[in-house]
């Protein structure tokens, strides 16, 4: 193949820091553009519907929990990998579009629910379709075996390094 971007970054690092310019480097920067183009893509699909992705985050992964299509805010956090203050803001900002309600847990005092209203139901759809869309035109510029083996890799990569490190148990 020809090189890349990335082989122009880890040729510069070999002549001034060899010890640093390997496989770790590598897969790290291939891996960050990958999800830049992913990122970027996602963003301009949301950005067509006033959304961010912290705010998309917090309605897909209500959408996707299924009816009545509510967690507990603790919940949302550990989902999303976002701070409780972060989730928080998130929340409030869509109370305020009218995307979802919040609404006191009968059982324990202390909590609340988030629940996505008809409106966030329905606009949460829309986004996982657009942003779904996006991400069908970047994976559709590879061949399909090298997607589906891409994926596969990632898989394995994941399992190898995420306890521990995204997965707190």
């Amino acid at each position: 193949m020809e090189p890349d971007h990335v082989d122009e970054i880890i040729s510069a690092w070999r002549v001034e820091m060899p010890e640093i310019a390997g496989l770790p480097l590598e897969l790290a920067k291939r891996t960050a553009l990958l999800m830049s183009a992913f990122d970027l893509a996602a963003a301009a699909a949301l950005d067509k519907l006033h959304l961010t992705q912290a705010e998309y985050g917090v309605l897909a992964t209500l959408r996707r929990v299924g009816a009545p299509y509510r967690l507990k805010p603790t919940d949302l956090t550990q989902a999303l990998l976002l701070s409780s203050g972060g989730t928080s803001n998130v929340i409030k900002r869509l109370v305020a579009a009218g995307y979802v309600s919040r609404q006191a847990d009968a059982e324990d005092g202390r909590s609340s629910w988030v629940e996505l209203t008809p409106l966030g139901v329905k606009t949460a759809e829309e986004a996982v379709r657009a942003t779904t869309a996006a991400h069908t035109r970047l994976v559709s510029r590879m061949p399909d075996a090298t997607a589906r083996a891409l994926s596969e890799h990632l898989r394995v990569a994941l399992a190898a390094v995420e306890e521990g490190v995204l997965v707190h148990r």
